[in-house]
């Protein structure tokens, strides 16, 4: 009796189970979720967001204003006018002795140029160029006359900070060079962005903005100084090639120039680069978000997140690793404030001879030819955003040349007017090995680079 109990019982939870399989077989899969896309060109990364929360998410962290384990650097926008006032001297007579901040992150690239002293009523349209990913639109639009636009005039047009159409192709995702001005600076270089990897991709986005440029006298438009090489004395022989200036020292009256950021420039001389590494790898190493692999979008220094950004090829402890950047960066700086203090005499010397009427007008136009290269030399290093450790050799040769030349332009102003204690002009002054003769004055037309 017993048996055929559980046989009963057995057979009719057999017939249940097979009464709701056929129900459910019966009945429609579920609908999935709607997948959002976006729409060719946008340029709301916030559109972007919905496709690629993770990465979106990571993106926003870049509002966080810290300083975190960087010595030199962050993203805190203090003045570096009050951190080194010798600075103010160094730019006489240009914006950047008025206001020059540290940089932020890519989500305040708006917010920063539209604040900033160093735009005024002659600014133009090229200082948008890498502010924003509504600006390729426009200079399909309208062409060269773009460059030469008044800032403002384009002002309600542009209304996205950097963001993810900048460096991504909208269908696919893929790594784009988005910016005419890197295209044609690898047309002068020869080469094809459609050979290039996905690992060179990882650094050409970055080098789209993060690099030394200059407006084209002729029409304004964003151009950068590589077509000798990308070299601190190359970008130096095409400036003295076309007889370029950014504006005129107030104290010394040299002819001078302005570094913006030359990274990528920098960046392709040291180590790193000549490895295969990217700038991605380190600044935007790959993250564990959720339950996602993605890179990160925070793009930081490597120093906030070393485990990700270091040790994953060197096996070093983190403190080890720190103390090594911040250590190779402390002998950059040092070698950086000896350039700033030397250049500090050199003007002093040329605007005291310059009141001279005695002073000798082929050695004064000499020691202004010394300044306007020994400047330079220093403010690649200053204005590059790493305090030097892409490539530590080269800033420091850079730096070291920076030195000699100011001591130079010192010597032969005292020497213009008999106030040195003996010797007689360098005839080579103003010369750098492979270099030629520098110029001492730029060409009318000349544009000055303000951001």
């Amino acid at each position: 009796m017993n048996k055929a109990w559980r046989s009963i019982i057995l057979l009719g939870l057999i017939s249940l189970l097979l009464a709701a399989l056929a129900f459910g077989c019966a009945q429609k899969a579920p609908t999935p979720p709607t997948t959002a896309t976006i729409p060719a060109g946008e340029p709301d990364p916030a559109v972007w967001g919905k496709v690629y929360p993770d990465q979106y998410a990571s993106y926003l962290k870049q509002k966080e204003m810290t300083k975190g384990n960087s010595k030199y650097g962050g993203s805190v926008p203090e003045s570096h006018l009050k951190e080194a006032p010798v600075q103010v001297k160094l730019f006489a007579g240009y914006p950047f002795s008025e206001d020059y901040n540290e940089e932020r992150g890519h989500v305040w690239a708006l917010e920063d140029v539209t604040k900033t002293q160093r735009v005024g009523p002659k600014t133009i349209s090229s200082c948008w160029n890498c502010k924003s990913p509504n600006v390729p639109p426009l200079i399909e639009k309208m062409g060269d006359s773009f460059w030469s636009t008044p800032f403002d005039q384009l002002k309600d047009q542009i209304k996205h900070p950097i963001a993810c159409a900048d460096c991504h192709d909208a269908q696919t995702n893929a790594l784009k060079i988005t910016r005419v001005t890197l295209l044609d600076a690898l047309k002068t270089r020869g080469v094809d962005p459609a050979k290039l990897s996905r690992q060179e991709m990882r650094t050409m986005v970055c080098a789209q903005c993060h690099v030394e440029y200059y407006f084209r006298p002729e029409d304004k438009r964003v151009t950068y100084p590589w077509k000798y090489g990308l070299k601190m004395d190359d970008a130096e022989k095409l400036y003295e090639e076309i007889n370029f200036k950014d504006w005129d020292h107030k104290e010394s009256g040299a002819p001078m120039l302005k570094a913006q950021h030359p990274d990528y420039e920098l960046f392709s001389t040291g180590v790193h680069a000549a490895n295969g590494v990217a700038c991605a790898d380190c600044h935007m190493p790959y993250i564990k978000q959720g339950t996602s692999k993605i890179s990160s979008h925070q793009i930081q220094s490597p120093l906030n997140s070393l485990s990700q950004s270091c040790q994953t090829c060197h096996k070093q402890s983190e403190q080890y690793l720190k103390d090594q950047v911040i250590g190779t960066q402390d002998q950059v700086f040092k070698t950086k404030v000896s350039l700033e203090k030397a250049l500090s005499d050199a003007i002093d010397a040329i605007n005291t001879a310059s009141k001279n009427p005695n002073a000798k007008a082929e050695m004064m136009t000499q020691a202004r030819t010394l300044h306007r290269k020994s400047q330079w030399r220093w403010d690649y290093i200053s204005a590059e955003n790493s305090m030097g450790f892409h490539s530590p050799k080269e800033a420091l040769r850079v730096l070291g040349e920076g030195i000699d030349l100011a001591r130079q332009a010192q010597l032969t102003a005292n020497l213009a007017v008999g106030t040195a204690a003996g010797g007689t002009a360098n005839p080579d002054a103003g010369k750098t090995p492979g270099a030629g003769t520098s110029v001492d004055a730029a060409g009318p037309g000349a544009a000055p680079k303000q951001q």
